[in-house]
């Protein structure tokens, strides 16, 4: 293959190569971004907090019982089984947590106030389940983009692997792009001086 023919095939590798990787060197870019400047990009990306404390203006006339806070945990994700059943506090409030597949409903005793956790966000309900308030963990949403390129593990590190290693070829190839036109000259001018 003549030098043209390779530079040509070079050109043609590289820029596809850059277009189909983009997406994730943009998202690794900035989840790399987020996780040494963290602090200064989270204001822009937190929503308002919510008053817990207003959980205590609803009083039942007595502490939900673990059978009521299993219905209430069986109604979200109906498809999928309760794993794991314990009693601990949350938020400075004793409380029921059911463990799923999808996540963890926390139901609180002295309330029925309940929280609906998964990996990357939490959802806060009254108890006749009024959305009160959402949360995004950006922290664990960002670093599993950037370990992963996705935010499941169904694929493992797959994306984020074949994206590292494209980047290390697109790197090469430009590499290679800028010498071959320039090494002619080069050639040249080391041949003039002996």
């Amino acid at each position: 293959m003549s030098k043209a023919k390779f530079l040509k095939f070079l050109r043609f590798f590289h820029s596809w190569l850059g277009v189909l990787v983009l997406p994730w060197i943009i998202v690794i870019g900035a989840t790399g971004f987020y996780l040494n400047h963290g602090k200064a990009i989270l204001p822009f990306l937190e929503s308002e907090s919510y008053d817990e404390s207003l959980f205590d203006l609803w009083q039942p006339e007595q502490p939900v019982t673990r059978e009521v806070a299993e219905q209430t945990a069986l109604a979200i994700w109906p498809d999928e089984e309760v794993t794991r059943v314990k009693q601990e506090t949350y938020h400075d409030r004793p409380s029921f947590h059911f463990i799923k597949e999808s996540g963890r409903i926390i139901v609180t005793q002295p309330t029925g106030h309940y929280f609906v956790k998964t990996r990357f966000t939490r959802r806060t309900f009254a108890p006749d389940g009024t959305k009160l308030h959402s949360k995004v963990y950006w922290g664990s949403l960002f670093k599993t983009l950037h370990v992963r390129g996705w935010t499941s593990a169904r694929l493992g590190t797959w994306l984020a692997d074949i994206t590292s290693f494209a980047m290390v070829l697109f790197g090469i190839t430009g590499i290679i792009m800028w010498w071959m036109p320039r090494s002619k000259r080069y050639l040249r001018k080391l041949k003039r001086r002996s």
